[in-house]
């Protein structure tokens, strides 16, 4: 039974592939000393559209150097869907001699054209491995078992793959029964730790005849993650009698602490779910360490999808009066820090309308005698109901993205009659679901002449983390954007910003 560690491949997910060469120099020399047979450094890749780290392409002369420094076989990844047969001697003629084995991404549907992809491969010399992903949804796949039997000959290993992490034992020694009874090819396992299942789902693939078994330090990889490389080495010292140096495995585990602390890899109550069901980790690996989105809304997108339902609940369409000033206030520090001002600035515009992004600071302004209007995505009602402990006192009106909403909806029942959903979102195709394009947009509708942006503060001072910097981008994005559909509009902020998109004017320099 042979071991291939993929940390550089599956973790590369989490840093775009992108990692210090320093450490990449300690985990191979950490590596060196380890029962581990094989290291998957990366992937291989014609050019695709934006960035993707020195990992993603491993580039040749990286390989050089982790060749004269590894003892190990190195693999690299290719993805089917992004790799033709006509694009193998770009891709692989480079780099033999370098590399042992390339492994392919399989979706089950694309199997014959990746038998294909895999002759080619061949022809250069490597080993092949198959990646098959979906392992707990084979059997919806029509003959895909039954043509097992091409790859005999042509792959050196057949990988089952439970890519939404939701498999249990009894599922890995049934379908490692199917699979043996169509292919002579020797099978691996890759598992993914959704339900935390990855070790003992492991150790019964190698119980059942697993050749090759699949690892990563800390378990960084997709999504939950992966088994960890220095669990499964533990369990077979103390069961097999695996001899492993546990110097060196405890300095490659401590050498990639930084980016657990940094990425927060590992399973959380979305991956559970979408684990349990069968749901792709994509969107929920999006949702959960790029977007603001609670636990709460992330259930409700997955239970949606799910019971394939677009969303659980339609509303009024909102119908727009018109207003020549709109004041949009976010969440920010200045919001709080500039409250007093803010207010005085309303109370002293004229035909205005208050439209609050965010349910964060709105407490501080529910005094006002204006209309007020409250942007809710995901679980911002639930906030809501946070600020407003007394939503007797609630006066004002609710605006959500136009359905479906891929969130779903969740309404304070106390507001539940003036709650209404915006026809479309229309200046942008990206990040409609957002509370800034859900302002900005209601803005639009209103016939706004003047936006005035408050407790927008951007993120920039100090240390902030991938989630903060990933909403400035993104806010950034959709100023850029709204400037350009709507010029004619003057979009200000009257309080300290760093968006870059935004001017700045004093909210006090009329008081």
């Amino acid at each position: 039974m042979k071991i291939l560690d993929c940390t550089l491949r599956d973790g590369g997910y989490y840093t775009n592939w992108d990692f210090n060469k320093t450490l990449v120099d300690n985990y191979i020399e950490a590596m060196n000393h380890l029962p581990v047979d094989y290291l998957e450094v990366g992937y291989r890749s014609i050019p695709l559209k934006g960035y993707y780290g020195k990992y993603f392409y491993c580039p040749v002369y990286e390989l050089e150097d982790l060749k004269a420094h590894s003892n190990k076989k190195l693999v690299v990844c290719i993805n089917e869907k992004d790799i033709k047969p006509e694009h193998l001697d770009s891709v692989l003629s480079p780099i033999k001699g370098l590399v042992d084995m390339v492994r392919v991404v399989v979706d089950p549907q694309n199997l014959d054209r990746a038998i294909v992809l895999a002759e080619g491969i061949k022809k250069f010399g490597f080993e092949v491995g198959f990646n098959i992903m979906y392992m707990s949804k084979w059997k919806q796949y029509g003959d895909f078992i039954k043509n097992l039997r091409n790859i005999d000959g042509i792959a050196n290993y057949f990988y089952m793959v439970d890519s939404y992490g939701g498999v249990y034992p009894k599922d890995i020694i049934e379908t490692m029964d199917m699979v043996k009874s169509n292919t002579s090819c020797p099978v691996g396992f890759h598992g993914h730790n959704n339900l935390e299942l990855a070790l003992v789902n492991t150790l019964t693939a190698i119980e059942h005849g697993a050749e090759i078994v699949d690892a990563t330090i800390l378990g960084m990889g997709r999504g939950a993650g992966n088994l960890k490389t220095e669990l499964l080495l533990t369990v077979l010292n103390s069961k097999s009698g695996y001899d492993v140096n546990f110097n060196a495995l405890g300095d490659v585990v401590g050498g990639f602490e930084g980016l657990l602390e940094k990425h927060q890899w590992g399973t959380n109550l979305p991956y559970m779910i979408s684990g349990s069901n069968s749901l792709p980790q994509k969107d929920v690996m999006d949702w959960v360490t790029t977007r603001f989105y609670s636990l709460n809304s992330i259930i409700r997108a997955l239970e949606n999808q799910k019971n394939k339902v677009a969303d659980n609940q339609s509303l009024p369409v909102f119908e727009a009066e018109h207003f020549t000033n709109v004041v949009i206030v976010g969440g920010g520090g200045n919001a709080q820090e500039h409250a007093d001002g803010i207010n005085e600035f309303i109370k002293n515009t004229e035909d205005v309308v208050l439209i609050h992004a965010s349910s964060k600071n709105a407490a501080l302004y529910k005094d006002l005698n204006v209309p007020q209007l409250f942007c809710l995505v995901g679980s911002e009602g639930h906030r809501l109901e946070k600020v407003f402990s007394d939503m007797g006192n609630f006066n004002g009106k609710c605006v959500l993205p136009p359905y479906p909403r891929k969130m779903g909806t969740y309404i304070p029942q106390s507001v539940a009659s003036e709650a209404y959903e915006l026809p479309a979102v229309e200046f942008t195709d990206q990040y409609k679901d957002s509370h800034t394009a859900l302002a900005l947009q209601t803005a639009l509708l209103l016939n706004a002449k003047n936006i005035f942006i408050a407790g927008y503060d951007g993120y920039q001072e100090g240390v902030i983390t991938q989630k903060e910097r990933d909403l400035t981008a993104e806010n950034e994005f959709l100023f850029s954007l709204f400037k350009v559909h709507s010029p004619e509009i003057s979009l200000v902020s009257i309080t300290p910003t760093n968006y870059k998109k935004l001017s700045t004017i004093s909210l006090y320099e009329n008081l």
